[in-house]
């Protein structure tokens, strides 16, 4: 699994409309009489169309297995699945009237305004029709599968970010647990040739870097993004400052020019030419899936590194230990032929251990039930069951759900990079701007 860039993401910001005039709605979830079991024999056949974004050969096999398991619990129900779907085609389906029967997505910036507009169903009624408790899965998880009460999604799959650390470059030293330590180690692993350019950095602190976006970044403070009241919360958060002041000092102690120039000197965050698969730096944020791409790469398969937690605020060691995540989500799109059963499927690949073991185990992603982490068949070395551990924190956090969330997060990172350059004179009338251009688009957006 692997984050969907922003742009790709933001193709959803539409309003749904109602079902194409003139075609009879299809059933409802919640519509299966209470005296109906849930046993394979009370559900009618059915053939389900499944979409979702997953598209190389072993991401597809771990789908195909774990639906295998569906259909041998329910062998008059079968699954079509269609690959390499992307957000923008689910939401263009449903409006046409074309929607499959399950749909799921890499990304979660877009379950709000799939709750909101009703594109996906609700599916709290089936959830307590039939037991499920939602406490199986971590707060994060739950957060990031609903929007304003309702709960149009569930999780399936999710990552969780964390520290690769390379041993060799660090030479002993332990992954650090605070901003401070992250400085100075950082200092300490940069080499630099006789002109100052990097030759090996010990962090990159750009925000323009690979994976550090302010959503990977700010549960470092414990930042928060929103207030109550929904309004925009950078501002008048001191975390996003602290987090920014920390930031543009290790930056400049770089030099903002040389930093860059080594930066685009990289290699692509999904090649093979990848900077800590090469040793070009000590200590990188990432994924869990990192994991997985260092051990399938034949050229880095041999990298002695580690993983831990992101350090945190020097001021607020409670949190660490905790991260950011977020994760694929899957639910039943509004117009859905065989809602019940569609249903089933969500259920069984979202709550059954097996299921998301296989898919766990195939894909290197965290699974998300507490029991399917616990399960003795996770496949879970010390690299992996430290990104386990993140998602299952308490204080983990997750990008709040938003309408507009796409379009927040590109309005703080346009200011960034600016900030990190050194545009930016005054750092709270920044912040303010940023505020003013996430509040002024809710209000146009009716919030």
């Amino acid at each position: 699994m692997r984050s969907l860039p922003l742009a790709a993401a933001g193709l959803l910001a539409l309003t749904l409309t109602a079902c194409t005039a003139g075609t009879t709605a299809p059933p409802a979830l919640g519509a299966r009489p209470t005296t109906t079991s849930t046993e394979p024999a009370a559900l009618p056949a059915a053939t389900l169309e499944l979409w979702h974004g997953f598209s190389t050969d072993v991401e597809t096999k771990a789908f195909e297995d774990a639906i295998a398991g569906f259909t041998t619990k329910f062998p008059q129900i079968k699954v079509v699945a269609k690959k390499g779907i992307q957000d923008a085609q689910i939401t263009q389906a449903i409006r046409g009237g074309q929607a499959p029967d399950v749909a799921a997505s890499f990304t979660t910036d877009n379950v709000a305004q799939w709750c909101k507009s009703g594109a996906f169903q609700d599916l709290t009624p089936v959830i307590a029709q039939d037991g499920i408790d939602l406490n199986v899965l971590p707060a994060a998880a739950r957060s990031y599968t609903e929007f304003e009460g309702r709960r149009c999604t569930m999780p399936l799959l999710a990552d969780a970010y964390g520290l690769y650390y390379n041993k060799a470059l660090m030479k002993g030293e332990p992954p650090p647990k605070t901003l401070s330590e992250l400085t100075e180690l950082t200092k300490k692993l940069t080499v630099r040739d006789a002109e100052g350019n990097i030759e090996v950095a010990g962090f990159i602190p750009s925000f323009q870097y690979y994976e550090n976006s302010p959503s990977h970044l700010g549960p470092m403070v414990g930042a928060k993004w929103y207030n109550d009241d929904g309004t925009s919360a950078i501002g008048s958060d001191p975390a996003w400052k602290q987090l920014l002041q920390w930031q543009k000092e290790l930056v400049d102690w770089y030099g903002y020019d040389k930093l860059e120039k080594f930066r685009k000197g990289l290699g692509d965050e999904w090649g093979a030419e990848h900077p800590f698969f090469e040793g070009k730096v000590a200590m990188v944020l990432d994924g869990e899936w990192r994991n997985a791409m260092i051990a399938a790469d034949p050229e880095a398969k041999d990298l002695d590194y580690g993983t831990a937690p992101l350090p945190v605020a020097d001021d607020k060691p409670d949190l660490y230990g905790s991260g950011f995540t977020a994760g694929t989500v899957i639910g039943v799109p509004k117009g859905a032929k065989h809602p019940q059963q569609a249903w089933e499927l969500v259920k069984y690949l979202t709550t059954d251990t097996q299921s998301l073991v296989t898919l766990s185990n195939a894909l290197r992603n965290v699974p998300t039930t507490k029991a399917a982490m616990d399960h003795p068949d996770l496949a879970k070395d010390e690299r992996f069951a430290t990104f386990l551990d993140i998602f299952a924190h308490p204080k983990t956090s997750t990008l709040p759900a938003n309408v507009n969330s796409v379009f927040n997060q590109d309005a703080f990172s346009t200011f960034l990079i600016e900030w990190e350059k050194g545009a930016v004179k005054d750092l709270d009338a920044g912040l303010a701007g940023v505020d003013k251009r996430i509040d002024d688009k809710m209000k146009l957006s009716g919030g």
